[in-house]
């Protein structure tokens, strides 16, 4: 491993951000694909706790995982 590169490849913030991504994304695709877009768009707006939201929040989190993991980190001296 390259002293240029600190922890490459160990991420696992990126790693934890992905996984939430891919999560969320099914869920999402999974309801579009179920109910269809206006459904699902409903859901989004209205002012119930619903699945529908909870993906985009994961979503939400899983992007901010991702870039905390691309951050730039300082070595040690």
């Amino acid at each position: 491993m390259s002293h240029e590169y600190y922890r490459r490849g160990r991420n696992w913030f990126t790693a934890i951000g992905v996984l939430f991504c891919v999560m969320g994304g099914i869920v999402l695709i999974q309801q579009l694909l179920i109910w269809g877009i206006e459904f699902v768009e409903e859901f989004l707006v209205n002012a119930e706790f619903t699945n529908e939201k909870v993906s985009v929040g994961m979503l939400g989190f899983g992007i901010f995982m991702i870039v905390l993991g691309f951050r730039k980190h300082e070595q040690k001296r």
